[in-house]
């Protein structure tokens, strides 16, 4: 497939439902003093003392303890308490101290990777929920077998967190299980298994893929357009094809982009007619996906594209009759 001049929306990854980054490190208190502050009585007094805990590192490994006692800790804190952002389902700038405490593990690394698997069976949910997510980040393959079996817990943020890990851990023995969590009471899980098997990039998912492309949450189907397009099999093509007339922008979007990434020439006709599209976004993703699928019957439909409404649209379409005709 070629590579696009430049980038449109493409890649839709969801990012899991907690999500670490290490910002500038600071001088801050002794490892002892900041186990005291996690028994703060101010929430993002503790949160800041388990993101400054992270910083340490293996340094923080007496830390690891009072760090699991507080995974349990859902106290909502607004702002950033450090110098770290985290992304929890679109709530920015909004943590708990059971978050940071589980970046802080992450940190500390191997040694905390038992504690944390421990932590999974905990009698509170978020105590679980925040534990999956760190062995999803540890990237332990120790961790699959007792993922699976999380993805039947009983809460559904325990079961979105753990399919978010299994695909941040990328093992293969992990899609059947993924496969059966398509079928979820609840979106947000068939939404983060979606994710997890087109991360891990197994075509035994393109089939149940392809029919969650029909999925009644429009974020399941668009999810499920990326993990095909990622997955990059071409029995996928008719179920794309099909979800370009789907009744939501970001679906019929996401379609484009994976059809051009399959690179699939049965899709051109499908295409070009998404370059009459109401949304502007489908538009400039199907004039991405024609150019980067190559073939010449698509420029009749592009050359029109080269005025539209839109910039974006007729910037992507000169690159694609620019990219078809090389």
């Amino acid at each position: 497939m070629r590579a696009p001049a430049f980038a449109v929306a493409g890649f839709l990854t969801l990012a899991p439902a907690i999500s670490y980054e290490t910002g500038a490190q600071q001088t801050s208190p002794p490892v002892k003093d900041l186990i005291a502050q996690l028994s703060a009585s101010d929430p993002a007094a503790r949160a800041k003392g388990a993101c400054e805990l992270a910083a340490r590192g293996d340094d923080a490994v007496d830390a690891m303890q009072p760090l699991i006692a507080l995974l349990a800790d859902a106290s909502p804190v607004q702002g950033p308490v450090c110098d770290r952002r985290w992304w929890r389902g679109g709530l920015d700038d909004v943590t708990t101290p059971g978050e940071q405490a589980a970046g802080a593990l992450v940190s500390i690394g191997t040694r905390a990777f038992q504690p944390v698997l421990n932590a999974l069976h905990a009698s509170t949910w978020v105590t679980r929920r925040n534990a999956a997510w760190a062995l999803g980040a540890l990237d332990d393959r120790r961790a699959v077998s007792p993922l699976v079996d999380a993805l039947k817990d009983r809460e559904p943020g325990v079961r979105e967190q753990a399919a978010w890990a299994l695909g941040a851990i990328y093992d293969n023995a992990a899609v059947p299980p993924l496969i059966g969590a398509l079928k979820d009471d609840d979106s947000r899980v068939r939404r983060q298994s979606a994710w997890a098997l087109g991360a891990i990039d197994d075509a035994r998912a393109t089939a149940p893929l392809s029919a969650a492309l029909s999925d009644a949450d429009d974020r399941t189907r668009e999810q499920a357009a990326w993990a095909l397009g990622a997955i990059d099999d071409n029995s996928a093509s008719p179920g794309l094809i099909r979800a370009l007339e789907d009744s939501s922008d970001r679906v019929r979007r996401q379609a484009a982009w994976a059809l051009g990434a399959i690179d699939d020439t049965r899709a051109v006709d499908a295409l070009v007619r998404a370059l009459s599209d109401k949304s502007s976004g489908v538009r400039q993703q199907a004039a991405w996906a024609l150019g980067a699928i190559g073939d010449a019957r698509a420029l009749p439909g592009l050359l029109p594209s080269l005025k539209d409404a839109d910039a974006g649209v007729r910037k992507q379409a000169a690159w694609a009759i620019g990219a078809i005709g090389k």
